[in-house]
């Protein structure tokens, strides 16, 4: 049965978020919060999932309850490729992000096709989706599901639920943080997995092995070459897929952090034969370039997009007026954004600004990249 909205206190609320908050990292978040809504919100099983903030798309970490990690790759090819009903890029621009499917349908599920090839044979009766949003910017996912035999979810669940969304966002945004230099950040080649059509492993070469016995703990599905894959990986290949069939232009493609701290970037890729037919999905993990992992940066400290653009041109080693005539603004202004710059970072100067920003964590790679004498 649903928790009656007068039971959900704002006391409860508060010691959900308070506790999210002192959580690490987005793993323990998510074990956390789950923990508590699950008692707030009552559910069945579930997947929280952390997503890129450039593109929406699902990374890692993931947290599943109930669920294991091929139901959780079938759920999102279904999402990718057949779904029509509370799309989460759609609910993402949504005034409330958050939606429950036998509301939304007005009590005809059967309308989705994620309730007729994944739900109903599973003996789920109904799902409440969340988008975890600060501005038109996507940090995770949540998916709720309910059985067979117990109430839908209301429109005080997604009440409460949409109370929610905000503050967890900014604690998953937070911990896009640097953190320093983590061993092995100088090197990593990047590592290839080949999937036919179908979605099966075929190949995969030693950087790729590499690279996934660094990433965080979450749902993976079983291979016939005896690896596990992580099923956000799958979902990359699936989004490749998706785009490849639909003639649509996008992007493949998603950041994530290893239990280390080191950023790579996964992006996928369809291959054809001669005459065009869809012949199988590549999948290249590699350490993520700074130009990757800059807007990351920015938006855990809450910089806004100019000041962002400004701190790069300080990490050039640009003067104020040299700045302002780059960018057509006024040296009071540049000045400004240095200011609000220091004051978001927590620094005093110039040089503490890009050692906290770059230095620290991404110098390594910048001179992979040759790009190390810029900085």
């Amino acid at each position: 049965m649903s928790v009656p909205a007068q039971r959900r206190s704002p006391r409860e609320r508060e010691e959900l978020l308070s506790g999210a908050a002192r959580a690490p990292d987005a793993a323990r978040l998510f074990a956390f919060a789950a923990e508590r809504m699950r008692r707030l919100v009552p559910y069945d099983a579930a997947v929280w999932r952390v997503t890129d903030p450039v593109n929406g798309m699902m990374t890692a970490p993931v947290h599943a309850e109930d669920i294991d990690g091929a139901e959780c790759a079938a759920y999102w090819e279904c999402e990718l490729l057949a779904e029509k009903v509370n799309l989460f890029r759609d609910l993402a621009r949504a005034p409330l992000p958050v939606a429950g499917l036998w509301e939304s349908s007005e009590g005809r599920p059967t309308r989705s096709a994620l309730y007729h090839d994944f739900m109903r044979p599973r003996g789920v009766h109904d799902e409440l989706r969340a988008v975890l949003r600060v501005g038109d910017r996507t940090h995770g996912y949540i998916s709720l599901f309910r059985e067979r035999g117990r109430d839908p979810f209301t429109s005080a669940d997604s009440r409460f639920v949409g109370t929610l969304v905000t503050p967890l966002a900014r604690l998953l945004r937070s911990f896009n943080v640097p953190l320093g230099a983590p061993p092995g950040a100088r090197g990593g080649q990047p590592g290839l997995l080949l999937f036919d059509t179908g979605g099966s492993l075929v190949s995969v070469n030693e950087a790729a092995l590499g690279h996934l016995h660094e990433l965080p703990d979450g749902p993976t599905t079983p291979t016939g070459l005896g690896y596990r894959i992580p099923v956000w990986i799958h979902s990359t290949a699936m989004k490749a897929r998706a785009l490849a069939r639909d003639g649509e232009r996008g992007d493949a493609r998603v950041r994530l952090r290893t239990r280390a701290g080191q950023w790579l970037v996964c992006h996928a890729s369809c291959l054809r034969s001669a005459d065009g037919t869809l012949q199988s999905f590549a999948v290249v993990i590699e350490p993520a370039g700074l130009g990757e992992i800059i807007p990351l940066i920015a938006g855990a400290y809450e910089m806004s997009g100019r000041e962002l653009e400004v701190t790069v041109h300080v990490a050039r080693g640009m003067s104020t007026e040299r700045i302002a005539q780059e960018l057509y603004l006024s040296p009071h202004t540049v000045r400004d954004h240095i200011k609000a710059a220091f004051e978001k970072v927590g620094v005093t100067s110039r040089g503490e600004l890009v050692g906290k920003l770059f230095i620290e964590h991404y110098a390594p790679l910048a001179e992979a990249e040759g790009g190390g004498r810029e900085l």
